[in-house]
């Protein structure tokens, strides 16, 4: 006797199968795209951060030599590695202001202020930190797209 071969003739996936498996990967994706992007969020504030601590040791460093920020008594420049002005963080994200206020002796000593905000992909829509800013007594502040502050969450201490 010969044995009978069986033909199946639905060997691939169905509608229903095809429909739930696209519902999970619709799921996953849900959840994990927003997720990398707070994550790449924050991990790219570190652009701003670093760079505007690294700015301010040097100003520091110039004042503790010259006793100025940028110029001296008589409104020469002193030759200081940070200057006034606007710069791209390394990274690209952000741009760094940096704002020296020199009064003239003896009014108030001389002061400065870095501020930075983003300025290139993802960090635009980084809706919790889009503005950051630090100053010569070591405030540190940041504000989200509203205005309202948010520093802990900004510079990281939470």
């Amino acid at each position: 006797m010969r044995a009978r071969r069986k033909v199946f003739l639905n060997d691939g996936f169905s509608l229903i199968e095809l429909m739930i498996a696209a519902a999970i990967v619709a799921i996953l994706a849900s959840i994990a795209i927003p997720s990398y992007m707070s994550y790449t969020h924050k991990a790219n504030r570190t652009d701003a951060t670093r760079t505007m601590t690294a700015d301010a040791q040097g100003l520091e460093r110039c004042y503790s030599q010259y006793f100025t920020y940028n110029l001296d008594g008589n409104g020469n420049p002193v030759p200081c590695p940070i200057a006034a002005g606007a710069s791209a963080s390394p990274q690209g994200y952000y741009t760094i202001t940096i704002n020296i206020v020199n009064p003239a002796p003896p009014a108030t000593p001389a002061s400065y202020t870095i501020t930075a905000v983003p300025v290139n992909s993802p960090q635009t829509s980084d809706s919790a930190c889009q503005s950051f800013s630090l100053n010569s007594s070591g405030t540190q502040l940041a504000a989200d797209s509203s205005g309202t502050a948010n520093t802990q969450v900004c510079w990281g201490s939470t």
